[in-house]
């Protein structure tokens, strides 16, 4: 059909657009010599204006017209249908706020840094204040039926409110609590093996084999080192990871590898029809955590994982891990200990830190809470919610990189990535009975596989609740968390 032709040929010179600006974007964060930031927020400013004005003008508009409710091929009603509501949004949203998003957010990128190495934050503040009054700009643009939040997180979570994640929150607060202080009072396992000096080319090696295990496609994607971990994908067949390494923290990078992996798996994993098209990419960005957190805990926290991997770490350290039995490295990198980074926590208390970044989130774009008070009230919700007051504003407010992209909306899906995690392993464990001894063995290829046919291949043509197949609940997540960690610990609630 003459309409749906146009119309894909329209939709991939848009694409391309937005993904010659992650080309940039990630070399900004990987390779970009310093003196080239203010050139590389203009440019990447320019062409995300440009991929805006094309996909909002008038044609695309008519095109969709012409094309809804008619019979089109495999994925061309699912095409249509998530481009008309891609560009109804679009279309509230005028170009020049577009152009002073990416222009802030480039220079809060820069700031933040600054200001988090320095332990600064007046040095951010300014420019989190423009940051905010775009977005909120933008939430107002964009319209909402109860509040302005809703906007902002539709963004990332299409089809969830603000009130639906309050209520998993609290559903998840009440149980969780309990079971970090019952935790609290056990006696903690000894990590202090896992902070000797571990050769950091050695940390890499090891953790591109496990990589390769998993079925990350290297001659699809590569890995690099940032300050930041995170992943991009330029195509289906070029999606990037980076990991960060610390000598004296060995859990550190290999579990930013395969939580980063995770994403990675899924983008790989979408069909190749749906390639250059807004279809090229995950259902929601909790779908898409769940993917990162699924690798990353499910997987590589598991003892299954460790009985295949760790006589190969233990040998690549043997000075540092050779009298360090298979239990006892299970059980430290198990570890809950109320920390203040969340990049760094355990599974069982990370949550909490999302649920403070989302009252926060809610404050600050309701207009409740001004960004000079956020340093103290980020303190004083740490000390709430884990126990914990972080040491400096690095160690608190400046410790995430989202507000200085402008990713105000983003952290929800932190959390409802998690228990979206356990729903599906749980459904994975049901098809594949033989999941845990695969593990054993260092096979995972069953359950990439049955991640591929039931949810990666997909994209975006089905929504995070379709794939799931069942209604978003905390209790499969806190039903994996209490059976695990009741074996670690003598649990008394």
């Amino acid at each position: 059909m003459k309409e749906y032709g146009e119309l894909r040929t329209l939709l991939g010179a848009i694409d391309d657009l937005h993904r010659a600006a992650q080309v940039l974007e990630w070399d900004q964060e990987t390779y970009m010599p310093g003196g080239a930031v203010a050139a590389r927020i203009r440019q990447v400013a320019t062409l995300r204006k440009l991929a805006h004005e094309q996909f909002t003008d008038d044609r695309v508009g008519v095109l969709l017209d012409r094309l809804a409710g008619l019979d089109l091929n495999e994925w061309g009603a699912d095409l249509v249908a998530v481009t008309r509501r891609d560009y109804d949004r679009a279309r509230r949203i005028p170009p020049h706020l577009i152009r002073d998003l990416a222009l802030a957010s480039g220079q809060a990128r820069e700031a933040w840094r600054m200001a988090r190495s320095t332990n600064d934050f007046q040095r951010f503040a300014p420019y989190l204040e423009r940051i905010l009054a775009l977005t909120i700009e933008k939430a107002e643009a964009l319209g909402y039926a109860v509040c302005r939040y809703d906007a902002l997180l539709d963004e990332y979570e299409p089809g969830m409110r603000t009130s639906v994640v309050q209520s998993l929150f609290a559903s998840l607060r009440r149980d969780l609590v309990p079971i970090v202080q019952a935790i609290a009072r056990c006696d903690r396992p000894d990590t202090t093996f896992l902070r000797q000096a571990f050769d950091s080319e050695v940390q890499w090696a090891f953790g591109m084999d496990v990589l390769r295990k998993l079925g990350y496609d290297l001659m699809r994607g590569r890995q690099d080192v940032s300050a930041h971990p995170f992943s991009t994908s330029f195509s289906i067949d070029d999606v990037r990871i980076t990991t960060r390494l610390h000598e004296r923290s060995l859990p550190s990078a290999l579990f930013s590898t395969m939580h980063e992996a995770g994403h990675a798996l899924y983008e790989q994993g979408i069909d190749a029809a749906l390639e250059n098209t807004p279809l090229a990419e995950g259902a929601s960005l909790g779908l898409h955590e769940s993917q990162s957190r699924l690798w990353e805990n499910l997987v590589g926290r598991s003892r299954s994982f460790w009985e295949y991997w760790y006589p190969d770490l233990r040998e690549r350290f043997r000075d540092q891990l050779g009298v360090v039995s298979l239990d006892a490295f299970y059980r430290a990198v198990n570890c809950v200990t109320p920390a203040a980074i969340r990049v760094e926590a355990d599974e069982v208390t990370y949550n909490l830190h999302i649920m403070l970044r989302f009252d926060l989130e809610q404050a600050m774009v309701d207009q409740q809470v001004a960004v000079q008070d956020l340093p103290a009230l980020w303190n004083a919700k740490m000390e709430e919610y884990l126990g914990v007051r972080p040491g400096s504003d690095t160690e608190g407010v400046l410790q995430d990189i989202h507000w200085a992209l402008g990713a105000i909306g983003y952290f929800p899906t932190y959390a409802l990535g998690n228990l979206m995690s356990a729903q599906i392993f749980a459904c994975a464990r049901a098809a594949l009975p033989d999941l845990d001894h695969s593990m054993a063995r260092g096979d995972y290829t069953d359950l990439l596989a049955w991640l591929r046919t039931g949810i990666y291949r997909f994209g975006r043509s089905r929504s995070a609740a379709a794939l799931i197949g069942e209604q978003l609940s905390a209790a499969p997540w806190l039903a994996y968390v209490r059976r695990k960690y009741e074996a670690l610990y003598p649990l008394q609630s």
